[in-house]
């Protein structure tokens, strides 16, 4: 069995070397002609590419000696042309990225309100103070100017000037000095000097001449102080953010190939840190992994207006990452609902990947990223095995370890509720740490506990530190092979001596799906006494549930007439009745809209010796 411990399975890498083999890739829904011969097995990126401690710039003698020169503080101007004097800051080159914004967002700054998680913000009452208290989500979008992108996509240049000159106009002079407040997180600083470099017709296009040279001393005063706080950043999108834009700067700005030198070494060895070898970020967060892919085509868009080559590692790490964020793909083209992220549009996913140019298929066996994903037939099943992200990497970090999502074709059966960080918008911010408890997620629950502590802003404490899980196939006589996964995990067993044991078996055609949870003794001598247990499915949204007469079963309507049944198995361990109910849950959606949906619970007293109960998913119709 292996076992995961509670840092990424790759770690970081000294080499990033060429592919092992050529393996093809598909345009995503593709498959061979009819008659033709099937085409050799595409080679996962974690295999295809050896990663090692630090993936490094290569460069001549002479380029070091630029970037020593520039990281000891000696200007670019005089490194670039140390006898000329040193140009005004403009930007060099026009972008043309073929990331894509929300339209929809963007036709909402021109009506004057900002469109976040499907709340509507007055532009001209929005506090843009260093004081202001708002919600995670809105801070990260008025404050990495993410919003740019989606004017850009609504209107015509010289309609959109002159919403981003009264926007960029008042969030200036609420942040004349940098530093303070979260706008000047390094994150959200890297992502804004990149959006006003990649967006800069649309941000100096206006007629206001004196706001244009603010905007342009902003670009000039961000990107010296991101060169000096970047490398300072710890590991994550956060610090690859940073680097991002000091190399942005060094593309877009005067004199910049110092810094861009300087930048692009800090910013590989920044995303080796951040990927794991299967491609899955240290946050395990699928927002994070598509704004990961989103920011390394904006800034591979620079290289291309600047005339520039970039380093291979950052498109081969572009590459790297789109796998895994296709494995939580359900049926319906959305993402599933984990690390604290709603369901993520289809239309958002497939724009990012469509900008990207790559073109591949889901990673299935995400060891790192800790995410299995098994398709059968119309079924998709995907199972969190791995520890929550380190309370440091974090974006808003959950309990979901050994949770499970179920999908048939494109309706949704098991989901988790999902949307702690969308807290702040249509979900209540009362509500966003519940949702980020273990009980918000399909799995076991002891005593009303979370299986790893929850922390304020986002953070995780103790808990699951190592998950143990194998993945086999099963020869069924007469049926197509199940595959069947086993995990463990020890986030229970410092506060009640037991280890969640979770097997999931799915049938080779997807009809059918089989569940034991087991609670086992951590040490040699099991306590004695009880403890309670509750075991959650969270239904998806328009499930209708109607439970057997003797609460041992339940059936599933699904809203396009799809019919499951469910039905506990037997128990041992048991002490005293296991009953079945069903209960009220939530569900958020990926634009933030909290929709009322149900949760069967099978609920009881386990013995502190250890337990075992088993259930079962099975289509009918």
């Amino acid at each position: 069995m292996t076992s995961l411990l509670r840092t990424p399975a790759a770690t970081r890498a000294e080499a990033l070397v060429e592919r092992a083999a050529d393996a093809p890739v598909l345009p995503l829904g593709s498959a061979p002609e009819p008659g033709a011969e099937a085409p050799p097995p595409v080679e996962e990126p974690s295999r295809a590419l050896a990663l090692s401690d630090v993936i490094a710039v290569k460069s001549g003698p002479g380029e070091a000696l630029i970037r020593l020169a520039y990281r000891i503080g000696i200007p670019g101007h005089a490194i670039a042309a140390p006898f000329r004097r040193p140009q005004a800051t403009r930007v060099t080159a026009t972008v043309e990225s073929p990331n894509r914004g929300d339209r929809t967002a963007g036709t909402a700054l021109r009506a004057g309100h900002f469109l976040i998680h499907g709340a509507r913000l007055p532009i001209s009452s929005f506090d843009f103070s260093v004081s202001a208290h708002h919600a995670p989500g809105v801070e990260r979008v008025v404050h990495s100017f993410s919003w740019l992108a989606d004017l850009a996509a609504s209107a015509a240049r010289a309609d959109g000037a002159a919403v981003a000159e009264r926007i960029a106009g008042l969030w200036l002079h609420a942040h004349a000095a940098p530093g303070k407040g979260p706008a000047w997180e390094a994150e959200l600083a890297g992502l804004r000097l990149v959006a006003w470099l990649v967006h800069a017709p649309l941000m100096l296009g206006g007629n206001d001449k004196a706001l244009k040279a603010r905007l342009l001393a902003a670009i000039a005063e961000t990107a010296s102080w991101l060169d000096k706080r970047a490398a300072r950043e710890p590991a994550g999108l956060g610090q690859v953010a940073a680097w991002a834009g000091v190399v942005a700067a060094g593309l877009l700005l005067p004199h910049g190939k110092p810094r861009r030198l300087f930048g692009e070494a800090g910013l590989v060895t920044a995303l080796g840190d951040m990927v794991g070898e299967d491609g899955g970020v240290l946050s395990r967060c699928p927002a994070a992994q598509l704004d990961a892919i989103r920011l390394l085509t904006d800034l591979l868009a620079c290289y291309e207006a600047a005339e520039v080559t970039p380093p291979p590692a950052l498109a081969v790490m572009r590459e790297l990452l789109v796998p895994p964020l296709l494995a939580l793909r359900h049926g319906d083209g959305m993402l599933g609902s984990w690390q604290g992220q709603g369901a993520i549009p289809a239309d958002r996913v497939n724009a990012v990947i469509e900008a990207s140019g790559v073109r591949t298929r889901p990673l299935g066996q995400a060891a790192g990223w800790g995410y299995q994903r098994i398709k059968a037939g119309e079924t998709l099943l995907q199972f969190d095995t791995a520890p929550p992200p380190r309370s440091k990497h974090a974006r808003t970090g959950c309990a979901s370890t050994l949770a499970f999502e179920l999908s048939d074709g494109p309706q949704r059966i098991i989901v988790n509720c999902g949307g702690a960080a969308l807290a702040g918008g249509q979900v209540p911010a009362r509500i966003g740490q519940g949702l980020r408890a273990t009980a918000a997620f399909s799995t076991m629950v002891l005593d009303n506990a979370n299986s790893t502590a929850v922390l304020l802003h986002g953070k995780l404490g103790k808990g699951v530190e190592m998950v143990d899980f194998d993945r086999r196939q099963i020869a069924r006589p007469g049926h197509r092979e199940a595959t069947r996964i086993e995990a463990a995990h020890n986030g229970y067993a410092s506060r009640f001596g037991l280890s969640h044991q979770r097997i999931l078996t799915l049938s080779g055609d997807g009809t059918e799906l089989a569940g034991e949870d087991i609670l086992v003794p951590s040490t040699k001598n099991g306590k004695r006494g009880k403890i309670g247990f509750a075991i959650r499915f969270h239904l998806g949204r328009g499930v209708e549930v109607q439970l057997s007469p003797d609460k041992r079963g339940a059936s599933l309507l699904l809203p396009d007439g799809r019919l499951w049944q469910f039905r506990l198995g037997g128990d041992r361990g048991g002490a005293g009745e296991i009953t079945l109910h069903a209960e009220d849950s939530l569900w958020v959606d990926g634009d933030g809209r909290p929709h009322a949906t149900e949760q069967l619970v099978i609920e009881g007293l386990a013995l502190r010796s250890g337990g075992q109960f088993s259930w079962r998913f099975k289509k009918t119709g």
